[in-house]
């Protein structure tokens, strides 16, 4: 793949935006690819993704912390940066705006983002930028200069938006709790294993029912995350359910890797699987009616999404296969 010669960084940098924004809707084309999104967005995500890499692997550290530290990620977008953890009038909210909201805190909102950017900002942007460049999966991408220079680029993004991004701001107590519950998540990231095996050995499964896992989690998790509040279902319930949800989600990827014992078509099929909730949404968001902005083009990006998907696919086999018959 020509994409290979390219600095698996740079890769990642963009890769981790367009997945988290454009993809998924939040950002279709015409805000996306405009000089402001293509500076502010890469800036975010591509910065926090990038520096919760180089953090795990410095810690010796993979998978479970890559996660909690995509909590702490959400956190700082959404807590620290834009408010929207706490702003009622936030433009994306909807209904959560009032729903679940309790002492100030939109908290079906909240854990839902966290647990978005965790998963679909975060961890799936990096392990499809590890399956293009197998070789350097377990070696740093970043010099010591690189990382802090993202370091500072993500606090100044971070400074930006809040003071120019909205007028809202928080109560001192809130914004602190934001501040620990970073602070926190990322302590708890830096002391968890680095990855968590099964008791008892068990293969994985096929890649074909690890990507309907992948597919069916994203699915539910919207459920929950939007369904619920719309049905009337209790807050605290909805709460629950996305915690139980999560939890059982990440137990059964683990069923499925066989304790981490799966191979790159195993991974590939769950991002595959997750991103196919995308795909599939995509016609749909661009003629919704009832958005306020402008979807024009999801189709587009959906279908390009398609279609580097079925690529790494085919160089994932290709890669495979002269393994096997080289040994």
């Amino acid at each position: 793949m020509r994409l290979t010669r390219i600095p698996p960084a740079f890769v990642l940098f963009f890769l981790s935006p367009m997945i988290g924004e454009l993809l998924s809707g939040s950002a279709p084309p015409v805000e996306f690819f405009n000089p402001f999104g293509l500076v502010i967005l890469p800036a975010l995500y591509g910065s926090g993704a990038l520096l919760i890499r180089e953090l795990s692997l410095r810690w010796g550290k993979r998978w479970p912390t890559i996660l909690v530290l995509g909590l702490a990620y959400g956190v700082v977008e959404e807590g620290l940066m834009v408010k929207s953890f706490f702003d009622p009038n936030w433009m994306d909210l909807g209904l959560l705006g009032v729903y679940g909201r309790w002492m100030g805190v939109n908290w079906i909102w909240s854990v839902s983002l966290m647990v978005y950017h965790a998963t679909v900002s975060i961890a799936i942007p990096i392990m499809l930028v590890e399956l293009i460049y197998p070789h350097q999966r377990d070696q740093p991408w970043l010099a010591r200069r690189g990382r802090v220079g993202l370091s500072a680029l993500l606090v100044a993004v971070v400074a930006f938006g809040y003071f120019a991004l909205t007028t809202y701001r928080p109560p001192f107590l809130h914004y602190l709790f934001a501040i620990f519950t970073t602070i926190g998540l990322s302590c708890i990231g830096r002391h968890l294993p680095t990855q968590f095996k099964s008791k008892q050995f068990r293969s994985a499964w096929k890649p074909f029912w690890i990507g309907t896992l992948g597919l069916g989690g994203m699915t539910a998790f919207f459920l929950c995350s939007w369904a619920l509040p719309a049905w009337g279902l209790p807050p605290l319930l909805t709460f629950l359910a996305l915690a139980i949800g999560s939890t059982t989600f990440i137990l059964l990827v683990l069923r499925a890797s066989g304790g981490g014992t799966w191979d790159d078509k195993g991974r590939f099929a769950l991002a595959a699987g997750a991103l196919s909730f995308f795909i599939l949404l995509a016609p749909l968001s661009e003629n919704d009616p009832s958005r306020l902005d402008n979807p024009a083009g999801m189709t587009v990006v959906a279908l390009l999404t398609l279609v580097a998907l079925v690529l790494l696919r085919w160089h994932i086999h290709r890669r495979e296969t002269v393994k096997l018959s080289a040994s």
